[in-house]
């Protein structure tokens, strides 16, 4: 294996025009990841035409539809790694968030509702209940209960600590009262809630009484189990539940609304793990801080953000593989007379998807990266070596630098979704826009993705105030003001001791010595170039919010809604950033061989598009000549040129079930018949 100054630092040759069909099964091998058996698991059973999209069902038959596939699903034994071991699961989080994944390759309809089932519902009860609601965790698994996540509010959606409904401690009859005082703690776009939910996970503001038994105050936001359906399917009392009916898109979820007059369920219906209400309606919690109880409770329902993430980047490897094999049948325009070209014969289109490729590569390794840190932390915890409500201080940074990745991975990843799915459907022309060849269903599917599982312009300031604030003091304050409280010397040393990498993208981070002899291909100039970016921009950023620290509040407040783009920008950044480590440590990994050297030049790919975006900036800082910047977009010609003939092998490396992608459009008569 070569070492790290062995990575190519000159400018990469271009690849055999005959590709090497074997390459895409080592490639695959890398995007696989840890739970490569997974995979291929769900690949024999999703192999089948009867998971793709009902795009052409009537809404009821849609919906009936997802109950039949979750059950095909709950056979595989895949739900059962959402739950711990006590609670009777196996506790494999990361196999079941790799399989939930896989199955977003073939219908997010389905996903979605598994997601819901398993992963909100299955996981709110599983993560913040205790030995009480054990019970309920079995029938969960085998659908004998289905259930909904209630946290969405139509006052509030992002703003969860702002929720309006209600749940108030009776300490004469030991219940609860879950109501919503005011139209708009309404609970909506529920999943599971119009058509099959029998219970639900309430999102609310805790009350206890005070010494005169009335309500007293908030103890914040806490999450109960409230029957919202009897067993016939009639609302429960005091339960209004709406329909959303038709959406864009995912057909088969339920979505709907939920109304609650006053509704009484026990006090153990309490999800209690953080927080608890004795019979005498004294509150307890093993964590005095309301706002670090709020984020660590949060916390917990992580995967189901990670989820979201992983079907966009599924759904969006569906679509690039339709379309790519499209582009390598479909002719269109001479070249030479008589001989019509592939559309991948233009060079327009293999800038339009090639390098939407290279970023799904990058995505989805680190996709794998944070599935894995997710799942390494539950080991832990399981094992003891962490107590999630006392954490060290060590262990509060790496659950931020968690929710962080989370957050960055699910924004990135839908964002590339909504962008190049429609490129797929332009690039295929009117075949593109007939359901019957998918790209358009997994279009309208996924476009909720954005702000599903929190509205991306929300999770990237997350990701911005995460970076900034490299892991200070108070991080669980989640506020303006936090943002301005601290210094930004040292942020660089700081976000990068705190940030686990593999030792040879380390190393490579310390090997530029003169910028300005390094090869635009070498990958610890790439690196670097991305890296100096995001510090620049905090450096900046710093400059602008540190005068608000002097200032009242309403004016501090203020200067930093005015430096919202730029904290976006260094959000962004960071994600760039992130991904090009991710590539490079994996190709880093590989033997040498003609996979990796059509990975070098993926690599290569998503670098040169990253700063090609940027190099204006890149000039204004005078971190880049005008010839270097020349170079960088020659580069991306040159390199989309060199991979045009080996496209198929790049979507063949995402070895998608042959079942999903095979459509009408790529059978047509229009379609050269040899390829």
């Amino acid at each position: 294996m070569e070492s790290n100054d062995q990575i190519s630092a000159s400018r990469p040759q271009t690849l055999p025009s005959t590709p090497e069909p074997a390459a895409a099964k080592d490639i695959q091998k890398v995007l696989d990841g840890r739970w490569w058996e997974t995979r291929n698991r769900l690949r024999e059973e999703l192999n089948d035409p009867s998971y793709r999209p009902a795009y052409d069902l009537p809404l009821e038959e849609a919906r009936e539809l997802m109950v039949e596939r979750l059950e095909r699903i709950r056979d595989t034994g895949l739900p059962q790694g959402v739950f711990s071991k006590e609670h009777g699961g196996s506790g494999d989080i990361g196999a079941t968030l790799t399989g939930m994944e896989m199955v977003g390759h073939a219908d997010l309809s389905t996903m979605v509702k598994a997601g819901v089932q398993w992963g909100l519902w299955g996981g709110a009860v599983d993560a913040l209940g205790t030995e009480r609601h054990g019970k309920y965790v079995e029938q969960i698994i085998n659908l004998d209960l289905l259930g909904c996540f209630a946290m969405t509010e139509r006052g509030h959606g992002s703003d969860v600590q702002s929720l309006e409904t209600t749940a108030t401690y009776d300490k004469d009859t030991q219940e609860f009262i879950v109501h919503s005082p005011v139209e708009s703690a309404q609970k909506c776009y529920i999943g599971n809630a119009a058509k099959h939910g029998r219970m639900a996970a309430v999102f609310a503001q805790l009350h206890t009484p005070d010494e005169n038994g009335e309500p007293g105050e908030s103890h914040g936001v806490h999450c109960l189990i409230v029957p919202i359906r009897d067993e016939d399917g009639n609302p429960a009392p005091g339960v209004t539940i709406g329909d959303h009916g038709l959406k864009a898109g995912l057909l088969g979820v339920d979505n709907g609304t939920l109304l609650f007059d006053n509704v009484r369920v026990p006090r153990t219906a309490l999800l209690n793990r953080f927080g608890d209400v004795s019979e005498d309606g004294e509150y307890s919690s093993p964590i005095d801080s309301k706002n670090r109880r709020f984020f660590t409770m949060l916390g917990t329902l992580i995967r189901g953000r990670i989820s979201v993430g992983a079907a966009s980047g599924a759904a969006t490897r569906s679509s690039l593989t339709i379309a790519t094999r499209y582009a390598m049948r479909r002719r269109q325009f001479e070249g030479a007379p008589g001989d019509e070209k592939h559309l991948m014969q233009h060079r327009q289109h293999r800038l339009r998807l090639i390098p939407r490729i290279a970023r799904s590569y990058a995505l989805a390794l680190l996709q794998n990266k944070v599935i894995e840190e997710l799942s390494d932390q539950n080991e832990q915890m399981v094992a003891g070596g962490w107590d999630i409500a006392t954490p060290t201080e060590d262990q509060q940074w790496r659950q931020r630098e968690m929710e962080s990745r989370a957050a960055a991975v699910k924004v990135a990843s839908s964002a590339h979704a909504t962008d190049t799915i429609q490129e797929c459907r332009e690039a295929c022309g009117g075949a593109g826009y007939m359901s019957e060849n998918l790209i358009c269903v997994h279009k309208a599917d996924s476009d909720i993705f954005t702000t599903f599982e929190g509205d991306n312009t929300v999770l990237i300031q997350m990701v911005g105030k995460e970076v900034m604030t490299a892991y200070a003091r108070d991080m669980q304050d989640l506020n303006p003001m936090d943002m301005v409280r601290f210094g930004f010397d040292n942020v660089t040393d700081l976000l990068r001791s705190r940030t686990p990498v593999a030792t040879a993208v380390q190393s490579l981070r310390d090997r530029v010595v003169d910028r300005d002899e390094e090869s635009m291909f070498d990958p610890a100039y790439q690196l670097y170039l991305l890296e100096e970016r995001q510090e620049n921009l905090m450096r900046s950023l710093g400059r602008r919010l540190r005068p608000a620290r002097k200032m009242e509040i309403e004016d501090a407040v203020k200067v930093v809604d005015g430096a919202q783009d730029h904290l976006i920008a260094v959000a962004w950044c960071r994600i760039d950033a992130l991904l090009l480590a991710a590539l490079i440590e994996a190709e880093e990994k590989m033997p040498e061989g003609t996979a990796r050297t059509v990975f070098n030049q993926v690599r290569n790919l998503f670098a040169m598009t990253t700063i090609g975006a940027n190099s204006d900036w890149y000039q204004e800082q005078n971190l880049l000549t005008a010839t270097r910047s020349k170079t960088t977009r020659a580069a991306v010609n040159d390199l989309v040129d060199s991979l045009g003939p080996w496209a198929n092998v790049l979507v063949d490396s995402f070895a998608i079930p042959d079942a999903l992608v095979d459509v009408p459009m790529l059978n047509d008569a229009g379609v050269d018949p040899k390829k």
